[in-house]
């Protein structure tokens, strides 16, 4: 059974699989209308469920969409439509959508979930989200980087700001594309230590740090993320201490001519990035946003072994 549960679990050569298919198919649908099903259609007849337990703009449009241009279809359901909502065991959902379904997306609040889940589920599971992993948006991050050029391997790639779910797939997959990684926090928004260690252990460079531009200075990339994420309710403090982290001209200079930048979003321009930097050339913003759609199109074939 192949989950997407985290990056960790991944090969590299799973990583690289899933990269060139992501290019070859965003490749052969240029031109065409975006509700048009792809030539191969590899995905007919399959159904996806969506879970949501937090709200969505990217990852539910992507998904539904990538599903439909595959040839297959999706169905979408927010835990509190869900008897998940009324205390059902999440071992009974599984088993029971399993029967259901080819494949079983969720957007959680507890990484947990997504392990119970796995645990029982007879068919995959993919990470639209959760307190500690991202690992679809990195896959769309990494998709970006390449079109801009970028080889991965040995690029300096720079993570400002808060370190957290997002920033932690990148540290999940450092090691198997060879990333030179280094992380720019304050104290108390740092990446957890042990998970940390157990890239260094595999291999990867990171490097963390509180300086943010130290963290920019040469970078091939400047990546960052709202201050305030789903679910913080510190939102003053935050914004206060991550402050001075944002992306602005003046530290988007210190990298390397041309350097892309990236964001998830959604963005809240003036605090985590300005808005002249998001409007900039080197932003590669809207492509991250689109190539989610592309990713997670590799990431379903890949799980459904297509």
């Amino acid at each position: 059974m192949r989950h997407f549960l985290s990056l960790t679990d991944l090969s590299a050569h799973d990583i690289r699989s899933i990269l060139d298919n992501a290019h070859a198919r965003k490749a052969a649908r240029a031109g065409q209308p975006k509700g048009m099903i792809d030539a191969d259609a590899p995905l007919t007849g399959h159904t996806l469920a969506m879970i949501f337990e937090k709200s969505s703009t990217r990852t539910r449009f992507s998904f539904e969409q990538g599903m439909r241009q595959l040839g297959g279809s999706a169905i979408v359901a927010t835990s509190d439509t869900m008897q998940l909502g009324r205390g059902e065991p999440v071992k009974d959902t599984a088993r029971v959508l399993s029967r259901y379904v080819d494949a079983i997306m969720m957007r959680v609040n507890n990484h947990d979930t997504l392990i119970e889940f796995s645990r029982h589920a007879t068919v995959p599971i993919v990470n639209g989200l959760s307190d500690n992993n991202h690992p679809c948006q990195i896959m769309a991050d990494l998709m970006t980087l390449e079109e801009r050029g970028l080889t991965l391997k040995g690029a300096r790639i720079a993570w400002i700001g808060d370190g957290n779910n997002v920033a932690m797939s990148f540290v999940n997959l450092a090691a198997q594309t060879g990333i030179d990684l280094i992380v720019a926090s304050p104290d108390g928004y740092r990446l957890r230590g042990q998970d940390v260690e157990r890239a260094r252990a595999a291999g990867a460079k990171i490097t963390l740090t509180d300086d943010p531009d130290e963290a920019a200075n040469g970078a091939d990339a400047l990546i960052t993320d709202c201050f305030v994420s789903m679910g913080d309710k510190d939102y003053e403090q935050r914004v206060k201490t991550l402050s001075p982290y944002n992306l602005d001209s003046a530290r988007v200079a210190k990298a390397k001519p041309g350097a892309a930048v990236l964001h998830c979003l959604p963005a809240y321009r003036g605090q985590e990035i300005t808005d002249s930097v998001m409007e900039s050339e080197q932003s590669a913003i809207w492509d991250e946003a689109e190539n989610r759609l592309h990713a997670q199109k590799a990431i379903l074939m890949w799980c459904l072994k297509q």
